[in-house]
């Protein structure tokens, strides 16, 4: 029987940038960053949620992608067709600040919405658009 869930993978355009961006500017923790031969697996998580990882997987080809496969893909994420979300938070609009301070780039500010969140929306630095969401 399944148990959990342990790895969920976000398509980055680039595996240090996200890095940077993941750690740096939204605080995740490091959690895995093993290199064999040209590929890489690397993931960070939440010290809050310990039980999930997140992979930030290169797009390139290999791994059962054609070149073809990674530009369409690549095309999707760039264009904020992709993404993990919603992220929890207690705060929305003090996240959003600390975020923001931080270089994040925004689409929509904190927004109450009438299914009893609010919401902010924003995007890494491959195009991926996450949702930051509070509950009310």
């Amino acid at each position: 029987m399944i148990k959990t869930l342990s790895v969920a993978t976000i398509w980055v355009t680039d595996q240090n940038e996200a890095l940077r961006f993941y750690t740096e500017k939204l605080g995740l923790d490091i959690c895995a960053d093993v290199t064999n031969g040209d590929y890489r697996w690397l993931t960070v998580g939440l010290k809050t949620q310990p039980d999930i990882q997140f992979q930030l997987a290169a797009l390139k080809p290999g791994g059962g992608f054609t070149a073809e496969d990674v530009a369409q893909l690549t095309k999707l994420v760039e264009a904020g067709k992709m993404g993990v979300g919603p992220w929890k938070t207690d705060d929305c609009q003090a996240a959003y600040e600390t975020f923001k301070a931080r270089g994040v780039e925004f689409i929509q500010p904190p927004t109450s919405r009438p299914y009893g969140t609010i919401e902010a929306i924003f995007k890494d630095n491959s195009g991926n658009v996450m949702l930051l969401s509070q509950d009310k």
